[in-house]
């Protein structure tokens, strides 16, 4: 696995890690472990296929969409497809080497 930048940053609610251009952004790297940044470079993964912008702009409507959908900003979160994706394979370190492109579709839950 490729080492990652860790930049810590007060601005970043505590437990949240954030990628920005596949660099992570956190409040406190002591909670940050392999499972963490395997789950985040399936982000960059995501990010990269989409090249970046356009990843930024359907996670939010995504998020949008969900938020209306379940009323709740937690169950929005875990509900959009790029996370759905990442939190089901953050514990198998070995998904990236084997992940097929744009893989992240089959996730998309249509009501």
């Amino acid at each position: 696995m490729r080492k990652s930048i860790i930049i810590k940053s007060k601005l970043i609610p505590k437990h949240t890690c954030v990628n920005l251009f596949g660099t992570l952004w956190t409040r406190d790297k002591s909670w940050i472990d392999k499972y963490v940044v395997n789950h985040e470079h399936i982000h960059t993964r995501q990010q990269k296929e989409l090249l970046f912008v356009p990843f930024y702009i359907l996670y939010i409507v995504e998020w949008i969409f969900r938020l209306m959908q379940y009323r709740n900003q937690h169950d929005a979160y875990l509900n959009i497809s790029f996370e759905r994706e990442a939190y089901k394979h953050g514990h198998d370190l070995s998904y990236l080497p084997r992940r097929k492109p744009y893989s992240w579709i089959k996730f998309i839950k249509i009501p």
